[in-house]
């Protein structure tokens, strides 16, 4: 929604600390300026697509790894469509688990084990979209599709303690720098989100900002990389007590507060190797994307 030539004023409640903060605020020109309520759906049309090409790239790598045509076993949402925080231009992060065989075989072998991983799931994914563009990408395989949508397919492994029991987290490759293995926890992440987002706690207004600044991203500083774990990290750090007004909150009429500027002071006090994931505690990098997450947070707050 533009405004162009006028002013719009919107009224909208936030909440911190107990008292609620009513927010009269004047937007020229452009209305996405700041955070809405329940903004940057996903519609269905999308949804419907996503789905469609999720099972049918899931069926293809669990045939030639499993033996199986199951459009939905061992394969799973991650990234920020896992987490609930993806919008209409957000790349879709699929982990498919491999059998624990298929590690034994890769980590034997001798050279770059993850990247030959990668090219085999490649090569199933490509039996099935030959005309596509598939391609391994350091630890992931990328299916990029004419229409822009873009998957990329992390093959994962259950890793096992000691005794054999699987701790929850996967083992996944990484075929920079001669080749790796790294770990990794969606689930605990997809949690963390998840409860903080909940009505008792940010009352929606978690996944909202992550999407919004997904947004800004998108339509203001589109030839640059910001990473979606970063965002989400970030936010859920420094939203603190921030949350969507319910209607048992108490109003207070006095006060003036700009949840975006708070974005940014949070920001402007933190540096980009405190960041960690939520729920996993597990380090994000954020060296390469740290200043451009503050030039989209400055661009909300002005």
């Amino acid at each position: 929604m533009l405004f162009v030539g006028h002013f719009s004023t919107l009224k909208m409640n936030l909440f911190l600390n107990g008292t609620i903060f009513e927010r009269r605020m004047t937007y020229e020109i452009n209305f996405m300026d700041r955070i809405i309520r329940n903004n940057h759906p996903i519609n269905l049309e999308t949804r419907s697509l996503i789905s469609k090409r999720y099972k049918t790239i899931t069926k293809a790598v669990n045939g030639d790894f499993w033996n199986s045509n199951s459009e939905t076993a061992h394969s799973k949402y991650v990234g920020s469509y896992g987490r609930g925080t993806a919008i209409n231009v957000s790349d879709l992060d699929v982990l498919i688990e491999l059998p624990t065989e298929e590690y034994d075989h890769f980590t034997s072998l001798t050279g770059n084990g993850p990247s030959r991983l990668l090219q085999a799931v490649k090569k199933a994914i490509q039996d099935t979209y030959p005309r596509t563009d598939v391609h391994g990408d350091g630890q992931v395989v990328v299916v990029k599709f004419s229409d822009g949508m873009k998957f990329e397919i992390l093959p994962a492994f259950r890793n096992l303690n000691w005794l054999g029991n699987w701790d929850g987290t996967y083992i996944y490759p990484d075929s920079n720098m001669g080749g790796n293995w790294l770990s990794t926890d969606p689930k605990a992440e997809q949690e963390a989100m998840s409860n903080k987002n909940g009505y008792d706690r940010s009352n929606g207004l978690l996944f909202d900002t992550c999407k919004h600044i997904r947004a800004v991203r998108a339509n203001n500083f589109s030839s640059y990389h910001l990473s979606g774990i970063l965002i989400d990290s970030f936010v859920y750090s420094a939203i603190r007590g921030w949350h969507w007004r319910r209607p048992e909150d108490i109003s207070c009429d006095n006060n003036v507060v700009s949840y975006e500027q708070s974005l940014v002071d949070f920001y402007n006090r933190s540096s980009y190797w405190s960041i960690y994931a939520p729920g996993s505690g597990m380090k994000v990098d954020a060296s390469k994307d740290w200043e451009v997450l503050g030039k989209v947070l400055n661009n909300i707050a002005k």
